[in-house]
């Protein structure tokens, strides 16, 4: 009988235990495809161990023509809330969503929570004339709509771990300050200004950036573009603007090859300066913790230095 009670008290423990574990184990497990979405969500559960963040793009990988392995394509139905941005480049998600159990994956789409605008193009921009037009998905490079963004992904978080509800709040409220000055400061550098135009030779994924700012802008590529080489037409285009415009510096975006602002600066005798959308950062700069906010600072200081 005793033998009997010990083996029920050993099983019933084990039992315990292992209910134990399995509540100590158990977290938020949270899914962004891109930086944005990430950086955004990573400020929000700040301090709050019991969550799993994962980037599902790698730093330094290119966006446009990402494929999602097996394997993330398993985590993703797994995890607790996923966050991806819509548009062209998140085109391979629509599949994966329609398998997600709704009842446990919470899907957020970061296009479906700010106003979103129709793609543009501009005087002497390269474009593909067997393109549809399309909405804009690089909302986040308003720092208007970061600010959005940030506090409805706060309260979709929220809802699925309400016990850490003032600390999501707290942590939400300071990172959007940082935000909001950041917009303050832009917005008294362009007002300060003597020019209000901007010269990329590169992609152009900032229409939502120069519009919060009324500034003019021309471009070699529309945002989503695959090329790396202008036609010499855009780049005479350019070139031109530059010289007429008195133009002293030429943008490229981040982690690009820099060759048509590259050409264009060597004609114009000005400087190359780079301006970073936030669309993916390099793995040193991600491993060192640089943040929207590091990022939007820099964009910032090199602003002012393309306008005066």
């Amino acid at each position: 009988m005793k033998k009997i009670i010990l083996l029920m008290t050993i099983i019933l423990s084990t039992a315990l235990l292992s209910g134990c574990t399995q509540i100590e184990e158990k977290k938020l497990n949270i899914i962004a495809v891109n930086f944005p979405s990430y950086d955004f969500t990573r400020a929000i559960i700040k301090n709050n161990k019991d969550v799993s963040l994962e980037m599902l793009v790698k730093p330094g990988e290119e966006v446009h023509t990402f494929e999602p392995t097996p394997k993330d394509i398993i985590n993703i139905q797994k995890s607790d809330l996923f966050i991806y941005t819509g548009g062209e480049s998140d085109e391979w998600v629509e599949d994966i969503i329609e398998d997600i159990d709704k009842n446990k994956t919470t899907v957020l789409k970061l296009m479906d929570l700010v106003e979103v605008k129709e793609e543009e193009t501009v005087e002497g921009m390269e474009i593909d004339n067997d393109e549809e037009d399309e909405y804009d998905e690089h909302v986040w490079t308003s720092l208007k709509n970061a600010i959005q963004i940030t506090n409805k992904i706060e309260k979709r978080i929220e809802t699925i771990d309400s016990d850490n509800k003032a600390l999501y709040q707290k942590n939400a409220e300071e990172y959007t300050l940082k935000i909001k000055q950041i917009d303050t400061e832009i917005k008294n550098i362009v007002a300060s200004s003597k020019r209000k135009e901007i010269i990329f030779g590169d992609r152009f994924p900032l229409r939502y950036f120069t519009d919060d700012y009324n500034l003019k802008y021309f471009a070699a590529f529309p945002g989503c573009a695959e090329e790396t080489e202008a036609s010499v037409k855009t780049i005479k285009f350019l070139i031109d603007k530059v010289k007429r415009d008195n133009i002293p510096a030429v943008f490229k975006i981040e982690m690009s090859n820099g060759l048509v602002a590259n050409q264009i600066a060597e004609e114009t005798d000005t400087k190359v300066l780079e301006f970073n959308s936030a669309h993916n950062i390099s793995k040193k700069d991600f491993d060192s913790g640089k943040t929207y906010v590091d990022i939007m600072n820099q964009n910032k200081a090199a602003l002012k230095e393309a306008l005066n």
